[in-house]
């Protein structure tokens, strides 16, 4: 699936904010450990769209400028451990997506899985076809819509830091496929108690710190 139909080019790298070491490269240590190792074209593509975070993302607003420095711990780490949580599956979908945290580090590393990056602002959704655009990602889709006026059904569907869980519980409790799992980002200092959600531990050997995030199961 892809977001420029007609044209399969892969765009020209682009200049590194900042020389990263793969040493330094939490995410890839993450994506290990859970099973999904990146290829060096996958670790590339990482590094490109970590390079975009830091220039357009902060320009445009969509990110704030004191997070340059934790873009790989706390930004593309932690999008990728919610795969830890659930089969590849056909398709998911990123609610609330902002700036394509976790949808674009998710269909990095799950190339085989179609994501509809979803998200109700249109300056932030111009920025995620921006993003889909430069990294010539043809399993990305991006969409704008308001989470209350979704429908359908799909088996996956992920989210951080768009709606209190509290919130986002009846939106993905509605729209999650029999067997289907919602997976949240939820906290880095303490674990989080929500109805309706299961509070899962993450320890990883490459971060620095625990994390716990939530689940919900549509039986």
């Amino acid at each position: 699936m892809s977001s420029s139909p007609g044209s399969k080019t892969t765009p020209p790298r682009a200049k590194r904010s900042s020389p990263v070491s793969r040493e330094t490269r939490s995410w890839v240590g993450v994506a290990e450990e859970i099973g999904h190792p990146l290829d060096p074209d996958q670790v590339e593509l990482l590094d490109r769209y970590r390079h975009w975070l830091a220039t357009e993302a902060v320009t445009a607003g969509g990110i704030g400028p004191a997070e340059i420095d934790r873009l790989d711990d706390r930004h593309i780490a932690d999008s990728i451990l919610y795969a830890a949580f659930f089969s590849p599956p056909e398709r998911a979908w990123d609610l609330g997506s902002g700036v394509g945290l976790p949808g674009i580090p998710l269909a990095v590393l799950l190339p085989d899985t179609d994501f509809v990056l979803i998200d109700r602002s249109g300056r932030r959704v111009d920025l995620l076809k921006r993003a889909v655009r430069v990294l010539g990602l043809e399993n990305a889709t991006v969409r704008q819509e308001d989470m209350s006026r979704l429908r359908g059904e799909v088996p996956v569907i992920v989210s951080r830091a768009s709606l209190p869980p509290d919130e986002l519980a009846p939106i993905a409790r509605r729209l999650l496929a029999p067997g289907g799992i919602a997976v949240v980002g939820g906290s880095w200092v303490a674990p989080p108690e929500h109805d309706g959600w299961e509070t899962r531990v993450v320890q990883s050997r490459s971060l620095d710190r625990t994390v716990w995030v939530l689940i919900m199961r549509r039986q």
